[in-house]
């Protein structure tokens, strides 16, 4: 990020002389102080997500995969409908992403924590169904195709289409986070044109100091509630000469501090599409390829 500010000289106006910043550089300061209070909050106030929040957490993706589970017995309606449906499929096919927030009906925010649901859709000319499972599976090049956001991929155990793997993630928005992960992934299909995975975090440790001699991962009342529960869903139809792709990612992080919304809800708000069109972008290129 980059200010433009002006030399403050001994005798002006403080007040004039911030009234003088460039209103756009001004508000990137505000974000960026929020966010450093963000992360300075102390740290007996953060820790592991409240019990009733992972409960509506748990429930809120009950919902979710029971729909998924639904679409993906039939050919008809295997991807969620993209508004407006009439001009959608062109959008894909010349490009476009087309990225929703899916808010779920009682809010997002629950006792101290928000729940984040998006749903992106993408278009692969030439691609196959087949191209993008070996593409999902083939997890120890994740940092290959998923630079600079995956720094390293393993799987850990493979029982024919079920997965235990790790990653390590770094996210880059102001400040920097890197958080170690483990996620259980299923893969399934309804044929050969259309199939789907699966992709429940099962651990997410903030690393302390990544890459240096004196790296850790923060303990549960270390970390700073960037991420707590991650559910990544595929879905993919091969027609039209391609390959349709929907990716829906449902995510748990702590709260916004009262009286910081101004600076932090943007932040925090931004990641989880930035992510999703990241991946979506990532996916395209890598099926080209």
């Amino acid at each position: 990020m980059r200010f433009h500010a002006l030399p403050w000289k001994p005798g002006r106006s403080k007040v004039l002389f911030m009234m003088q910043l460039k209103s756009t550089d001004f508000r990137s300061f505000s974000v960026l102080c929020g966010l450093l209070i963000f992360v300075a909050t102390p740290r007996c106030v953060l820790g592991e997500p409240a019990p009733a929040a992972v409960s509506s957490f748990n429930s809120y993706i009950g919902t979710v995969e029971l729909r998924l589970a639904q679409q993906h017995r039939s050919q008809k309606g295997f991807l969620s409908p993209v508004a407006p449906a009439a001009q959608s499929e062109m959008r894909l096919r010349r490009g476009e992403l087309i990225v929703e927030q899916l808010m779920p009906s009682s809010g997002a925010d629950l006792p101290g924590a928000m729940l984040h649901h998006w749903r992106g859709t993408a278009f692969a000319p030439g691609a196959k169904a087949a191209d993008f499972e070996r593409l999902m599976k083939d997890f120890n090049a994740y940092p290959q195709h998923y630079s600079p956001q995956v720094l390293q991929a393993k799987v850990l155990a493979q029982r024919n289409d079920h997965l235990q793997t790790v990653m390590r993630v770094r996210q880059q928005h102001v400040i920097t986070v890197v958080m170690d992960t483990a996620y259980d992934i299923a893969f399934g299909r309804l044929d050969a044109q259309h199939g789907y995975s699966i992709s429940r975090s099962t651990r997410i440790s903030e690393i302390d100091a990544p890459g240096t001699r004196t790296e850790r991962a923060l303990s549960s009342k270390e970390e700073h509630g960037f991420l707590w529960r991650l559910n990544t869903y595929w879905s993919y139809e091969e027609r039209d000469g391609g390959l349709y792709m929907q990716i829906e990612s449902v995510s748990l992080t702590r709260s916004i501090p009262n009286g910081l919304g101004w600076a932090v809800a943007p932040f925090v708000k931004s990641v989880p599409r930035e992510s999703l069109e990241f991946t979506l972008r990532s996916t395209c290129n890598a099926l080209r390829r």
